[in-house]
């Protein structure tokens, strides 16, 4: 792949169409999309499944190229990353449509998007990495919508602001092809991964996908790069919350991915198509956590509800809080310069500062043209 495009002077409007790598041609005169599992058969004209990706007179392009709905300063622990530069400020950003059909999508207004005027916005990869150094960003992310989709405008956005110093961050559904992994995540520092259930009925019925494939990029991570990973379930009542599948769940994470992974249970509320179902009650999210910590993993929180115990790091030898959280907010700090707990001297796992960053709840709109040489 060619290097990272730099910024146009002034801050001109990015190309309508950008070429993309991990496609092939068909005998029928089609194109096969190959970046995710759904390998969408395009003829000329035909955009795939994720809407972003076309078939342009025999090629597959991406029409999303430098455009976004917009950048935003979040802190870090909304992403959520609990083990990533704790209480730093990180500039997030995304683009429009998404690769699968979740019905309960709480970014439906952006990842369910047909109309590209919902990419208000434009910055080109250079012009991303300066605008979060001169914002005091210890990283970018990659979020509101799957960046599996806008492949070649991540990547370039990664190598940009890994030359500048900033760190990257992929909050993703993981559903890409063993082909395009490597491409999308080898200048990644750090992935969120919605493990949306744990049965493949799930899959199919609610997004139209496949837990297998998910699974398989989550062993990739795990095992096959320097990514710090953590996952992410939206507990729904109904569908996915039973204890045998939550069991199940934290039983595979263990013993094919080790209990250092932190893992996420996050409230649903009724959101998209999905009206019919009640919000989580906060009784399933503390059996999910004591179920997930019986199984033996360390890092089990909750999240989209108020809850301090749930929500801070506590080290798995001696019980101290290491990270003491509120929301998003950072109440304590019990880790030494090194990453190791304060009383016991017993590390934990993950990417951290030698203190805290002081970000706290803040959400920051912010503009890019500025940055644009």
């Amino acid at each position: 792949m060619s290097p990272p495009p730099t910024d146009p002077a002034g801050p001109a409007a990015p190309p309508a169409t950008w070429p993309t790598r991990h496609w092939q041609p068909l005998p029928d005169g089609r194109v096969r999309c190959d970046v995710c599992p759904r390998h969408c058969a395009l003829r000329d004209g035909q955009r795939g499944l994720c809407f972003v990706r076309r078939n342009d007179g025999g090629r597959v392009v991406l029409t999303t190229y430098g455009r976004s709905s917009g950048y935003c300063i979040d802190p870090i622990e909304k992403k959520p990353l609990n083990h990533f530069l704790p209480g730093t400020p990180v500039l997030s950003f995304g683009t429009a449509g998404c690769n699968l059909t979740c019905t309960f999508c709480q970014n439906h207004d952006i990842s369910k998007s047909r109309q590209m005027d919902t990419l208000q916005q434009t910055a080109m990869p250079d012009t991303i990495a300066r605008a979060a150094a001169a914002l005091g960003c210890r990283s970018v992310a990659f979020t509101y919508n799957d960046p599996v989709i806008f492949l070649e405008y991540a990547r370039d956005a990664a190598i940009a602001c890994r030359a500048a110093g900033i760190k990257t961050v992929a909050v993703t559904a993981g559903y890409i092809t063993p082909a395009a992994r490597p491409d999308f995540f080898e200048h990644i520092d750090a992935a969120n991964v919605d493990l949306k259930g744990f049965t493949e009925r799930f899959y199919s019925k609610l997004c139209t996908g496949r837990l297998g494939a998910v699974l398989d990029t989550l062993r990739y991570l795990r095992h096959e790069t320097d990514v710090w990973l953590e996952i992410t379930t939206l507990l729904i009542p109904g569908e996915n919350d039973g204890p045998a599948e939550l069991s199940a769940l934290s039983a595979w994470i263990a013993d094919a991915l080790g209990p250092d992974v932190p893992l996420h249970f996050s409230a649903f509320h009724p959101d998209y198509r999905m009206q019919d179902k009640p919000r989580t009650p906060f009784d399933t999210l503390s059996r999910a956590r004591r179920i997930a910590t019986e199984h033996g993993l360390r890092y089990v929180y909750t999240g989209n509800v108020h809850d301090e115990a749930g929500q801070s790091t506590r080290c798995h030898r001696c019980d101290a809080v290491l990270v003491g959280r509120d929301w998003y907010t950072l109440t304590r700090w019990g880790l030494d310069a090194a990453g190791r707990c304060q009383r016991c001297q017993t590390p934990c796992a993950g990417v951290f500062d030698a203190v805290p960053g002081t970000w706290g709840a803040r959400r920051q709109p912010v503009r890019l043209e500025r940055y644009a040489r």
